[in-house]
């Protein structure tokens, strides 16, 4: 069985297609550079300056002057180059991100996302994140559903201080995907053996249930 976070990212991958400029956010996002499938070509960017992040780096082969905005070693692919934080804003801020998949704290109902600090908390900054909620093309969300202590993490409105309001545009959790659209949060798929009900019973979002959603065997998976 699939863990919590393999589970999203197995899920999460599928919103990469051929040709896209992707960002992916710190945490979880990152991993699945590992999981694009070696037939999609994408150019994945990173906010400190690299456009072509390859998978990671094998161990005892990691470049400590190669990182993410994570500060993580990555690598970098053929074709890839470098650049300055100016000029990497500058790709985001004009529309050359395609799609953005950041981790999240919480999500509203309206698609607010907070993702960027918990008060009282020492943090080191923002980040990307605020420029990327506005400057890609698409944004996606990947958060688990619950937290540890088992309430829910999408919100009818975000107790958090917020990175971006009605800036989400898909959120993929261990439990389900929901869209958000001008008919308000709509659940679009469940994970494989989750009800509706359970969805239901650990969000405290409203949501409405797109009629492509379908059940088999009281198991509920998306109409492809």
């Amino acid at each position: 069985m699939m863990d919590t976070r393999t589970k999203i990212i197995k899920r999460a991958v599928q919103e990469i297609q051929n040709g896209m400029n992707v960002n992916l956010g710190i945490g979880i996002p990152t991993l699945l550079a590992n999981e694009i499938p070696s037939d999609v070509h994408v150019l994945l960017q990173s906010e400190n300056g690299l456009l072509g992040i390859g998978p990671y780096p094998v161990e005892g082969m990691e470049d400590p002057d190669l990182i993410n905005a994570g500060k993580e070693t990555v690598t970098a692919v053929i074709g890839g180059s470098f650049f300055d934080s100016a000029e990497s804003f500058a790709m985001i801020r004009g529309g050359h991100i395609d799609l953005a998949i950041l981790g999240g704290m919480e999500v509203s109902e309206q698609g607010d996302l907070a993702n960027w600090m918990i008060p009282g908390k020492m943090i080191k900054g923002m980040g990307g994140a605020m420029d990327l909620v506005h400057g890609a093309k698409r944004v996606v969300v990947i958060m688990e559903h619950t937290n540890k202590y088992n309430e829910s993490k999408i919100k009818n409105s975000c107790t958090l201080p917020l990175t971006g309001q009605k800036v989400v545009h898909r959120l993929i959790t261990d439990l389900a995907v929901f869209d958000f659209t001008t008919e308000g949060m709509i659940l679009m798929e469940t994970q494989e053996g989750v009800t509706i009900n359970e969805v239901i019973e650990k969000t405290e979002a409203s949501f409405t249930i797109s009629p492509n959603l379908y059940c088999v065997k009281g198991i509920y998976k998306r109409l492809r």
